[in-house]
């Protein structure tokens, strides 16, 4: 079984927590990861790109010149997309990027990038990350407290409004609740800090 020391908030050990092995003990698959990183960030796209075509672009309800006789190429409308001013042809339309893979493999990716901070020793466990108040101070001194100093994901429970207020405002710190741990922000981060209750609340979800 593998095993992380557990902290307390003030940084103090408190004896050792046992992961599930099913999720923080898998061979990390990098094709998988790989292809759900790329679902995230093209479902992140907005999509709004536009041009106007020839319907669109204002003007062009009069024809330039009579059909025949001017020794001219005919012509019907000064917004044709050969005419300059004139509408463009087959440029982008507001569009969805977003698609979705198929569930076995997203949860085998998040085990996979789990798993990976587990081998680098860049998973944080603490018992608890409780504040009075949503202090901004007191989060950084919590994270220096347990040698937390590069870019970080702190893993919350639900309704632990104080604790994510107060990293709101930190540097290189970003706050998600357990059901919406995900690939990216996995990834992205080189510290993962996350809750006692934050951690059984992911082994129960994908055990």
């Amino acid at each position: 079984m593998t095993s992380v020391t557990l902290f307390k908030q003030d940084g103090s050990q408190n004896g050792d927590v046992t992961l599930n092995d099913a999720i923080f003990a898998v061979e990390p698959n990098d094709n998988v990861v790989f292809d759900t990183v790329l679902m995230q960030r093209a479902s992140l796209r907005q999509g709004t790109h536009a041009v106007k075509n020839r319907s669109a672009v204002r003007g062009g309800g009069k024809k330039p010149w009579r059909q025949k006789g001017t020794g001219r190429a005919r012509a019907g409308s000064t917004r044709s997309p050969i005419w300059v001013g004139g509408g463009t042809v087959f440029g982008p339309t507001p569009r969805s990027y977003a698609y979705h893979l198929p569930k076995k493999v997203t949860r085998l990716a998040l085990k996979s990038v789990l798993s990976q901070k587990v081998l680098d020793n860049a998973l944080v466990v603490v018992d608890a990350l409780s504040f009075d108040a949503p202090k901004t101070k007191a989060f950084a001194q919590t994270l220096a407290g347990l040698n937390v100093s590069e870019k970080t994901l702190v893993v919350l429970e639900e309704d632990n409004e104080n604790a994510a207020l107060a990293a709101r405002n930190l540097d290189n710190v970003k706050v998600i609740d357990a059901k919406g741990i995900n690939v990216l922000d996995v990834i992205n981060s080189k510290k993962l800090v996350m809750t006692q209750t934050a951690l059984s609340q992911i082994e129960e979800v994908l055990a």
